[in-house]
């Protein structure tokens, strides 16, 4: 695979990801699929699929960027990777702040959120880049650093760890260890309040951060393959190993997006390898990606993630407050009975608002980067 196309399979994937996480974000009604909404706690759906599915093609690109600069510290370096991770931070707090501001509490800071999907995104980018580009040392024949992967595989046991000890399990925010570091470090009121522990929460970040060190270490493995074939072939047997690890894990450590489990995370990246697998066979294999006219909604989707997401947080709140979404959904139901079937559609038609400027903006040649 050349390294135009290499580019092309990674914009192919992460567009499918950001609009699946726009579509499964924006559903309305009582009605929603069960598949299109989050496990309440322990589970995996669709939709759980989507946000690990972002940080673990994160991990690629942050390996992708920083191979132009040998993964050597220098201050040109420093100041990109310090600069995208703070500005995604604020960026999360802005999406959070607006929310509470449309609900008539501008003000209201004692109550704002800390956390959320942005600050999720610029911790873990911010700590695989500093990881990388302090230790990263190539190693072996395919050039992955074992020290790494070492750090890697000594996070995921030791997060276990935590989980079996600490009750990370327990629904109930005066056990479960995440709630109670969460609540000791940043108080009830700046915290998420639908389920006892903060999704993005601070402990869980620990684990999401591997994520994206694994999809670090599965692109340096890609790159240094030479031939299409191989790449798929590692794809789908390294899905299949870790969709069989995670099975075998979630035995003693159910999959759960909540906590962000060992298995959930095993059970997630295999599923992302097998869809990496398939569009390597698909689009590298058998057809130009790298032509303008071929995939234009996915590669749209894929080369401005950051907008469209964004974007999307900005309208649903906007939607929502002003009570645009409701009206919708309703009109929507009235020529569609089925209430999951219309809130269904009011997904679609929401996600097809992005997809046409997400169109306009790729035929334009602007995209928006951190």
């Amino acid at each position: 695979m050349n390294t135009s196309k290499r580019f092309v399979s990674i914009d192919l994937l992460r567009g499918l990801t950001v609009m699946l996480m726009i579509f499964v974000n924006n559903g309305a009604g009582d009605h929603i699929y069960a598949t299109l909404q989050h496990s309440k706690w322990n589970g995996m759906t669709l939709a759980d699929c989507v946000f690990p599915s972002f940080l673990f093609i994160m991990g690629m690109s942050t390996f992708l960027s920083l191979r132009k600069f040998n993964f050597h510290w220098s201050k040109p370096v420093a100041r990109k990777v310090f600069k995208r991770a703070i500005l995604l931070f604020l960026i999360g707090l802005g999406l959070n702040w607006l929310d509470m501001a449309f609900d008539g509490r501008p003000f209201d800071f004692g109550h704002l959120r800390i956390w959320g999907v942005m600050q999720r995104l610029g911790i873990c980018y911010l700590l695989t880049a500093v990881l990388a580009l302090s230790l990263h040392r190539p190693a072996n024949k395919r050039g992955i650093d074992l020290g790494f992967v070492s750090i890697i595989i000594v996070g995921l046991v030791a997060y276990s760890a935590i989980l079996l000890l600490g009750n990370g399990y327990d629904y109930n925010v005066q056990t479960n260890i995440l709630a109670r570091v969460d609540n000791s470090l940043f108080g009830w009121n700046h915290l998420y309040h639908k389920s006892p522990v903060d999704p993005e929460g601070l402990v869980s970040t620990i684990s999401a951060t591997l994520h994206c060190m694994i999809g670090f270490v599965v692109m340096e493995a890609l790159a240094a393959m030479s031939k299409e074939i191989q790449k798929m072939k590692f794809c789908l047997v390294l899905a299949l190993i870790f969709l069989v690890v995670g099975c075998i894990l979630s035995q003693r450590l159910p999959l759960n997006k909540r906590v962000w489990s060992t298995s959930y995370v095993f059970m997630s990246i295999g599923c992302v390898l097998a869809v990496l697998g398939l569009l390597i066979y698909l689009v590298d294999m058998h057809g130009d990606a790298s032509a303008p006219n071929r995939y234009p909604l996915l590669k749209s989707f894929g080369m401005n993630p950051l907008a469209l997401y964004v974007g999307s947080e900005v309208l649903s709140i906007v939607f929502g407050a002003l009570g645009i979404k409701n009206g919708a959904f309703h009109l929507i139901n009235s020529v569609i009975p089925n209430a999951s079937l219309a809130g269904f559609g009011y997904a679609f038609l929401f996600t097809a608002i992005f997809a046409v400027l997400g169109l306009l903006m790729y035929r334009k040649r602007i995209f928006v980067k951190l």
